[in-house]
């Protein structure tokens, strides 16, 4: 586990997960939600399959893995941070990561590989990402400490996205050891965020998506729910781009994978 592979997409090719169920329970919701849902996880390892079930609670989405419920979200909060938005949401806001409700049968959809086209291939694919780097850098902001590496491709655009721009602004103010990497198109772009920029021209600058998380510990992290949770508490979202805004990609939670794709970051880039 030690070895790094020869490029990102050996962490993507280590993907191990099996299929998961996204099951809504009693929908009382108009069914274009489900069809939504469907979509969006179409061509995927994921399933979306609707139950009706005596006393049970109305409009809840059930993320199954092996058989077992691993994570519930309300189709509300689903409907709020990824199925009645669009990737500009994030990109020029921050409402989602000021409330911190990222809906767990997302964010728990890790060590399986998703390949996502963005606009105006599909409408809600390449959100998966946006949502999951947004939790990262979440996740790193309410720990307070520890290091975190994100890739731009371009690093202007942490100008030309408001909604970016702040949450890395939050995150240079703060004590997280926070690493940019991207083409340097705008010299001038992060001369005020507080961040460590790392420039460069290779073709993993141009056509990587890297959001890594390594903690100090596990302090502030008690909100985290125990499907996203290990021993660090660390998280790790790798994706490359393989065609036009087509994207394979996985996240993890994994200590050692974790600490793989940190390395990585110190020692390729």
């Amino acid at each position: 586990m030690d070895e790094l592979p020869a490029s990102l997409s050996g962490f993507v090719d280590a993907a191990e997960g099996s299929e998961r169920t996204l099951l809504l329970v009693n929908r009382t919701e108009p069914r274009p939600l489900v069809e939504m849902l469907a979509e969006a996880f179409d061509d995927q390892s994921v399933t979306v399959e609707e139950r009706q079930i005596p006393d049970g609670p109305e409009d809840l989405v059930c993320l199954v893995a092996d058989g077992a419920v691993v994570a519930t979200t309300p189709l509300s909060t689903l409907e709020e941070a990824f199925l009645l938005v669009n990737v500009d949401r994030y990109r020029t806001s921050t409402r989602q990561s000021e409330r911190g409700t990222f809906p767990e049968v997302l964010t728990g959809l890790h060590d399986v590989e998703f390949v996502v086209s963005g606009f105006p291939a599909e409408a809600k694919e390449k959100l998966l990402l946006v949502v999951i780097s947004r939790f990262i850098e979440h996740r790193a902001l309410t720990a307070g400490s520890g290091e975190l590496h994100s890739t731009f491709q371009r690093l202007s655009r942490l100008d030309d996205e408001y909604g970016t721009q702040r949450m890395y602004r939050w995150l240079g103010e703060g004590d997280v050891d926070t690493h940019v990497y991207g083409i340097d198109d705008d010299p001038d772009v992060v001369d005020d965020l507080g961040v460590t920029t790392h420039a460069g021209t290779t073709d993993e600058y141009r056509r990587s998506w890297v959001v890594v998380f390594t903690p100090d510990g596990n302090a502030a992290l008690d909100s985290i729910s125990a499907v996203t949770r290990d021993d660090t508490g660390g998280v790790g979202l790798v994706a490359v781009e393989v065609g036009p805004n087509v994207w394979r990609s996985v996240w993890t939670y994994d200590a050692a994978r974790v600490e793989r794709i940190r390395n990585y970051m110190w020692e390729r880039f």
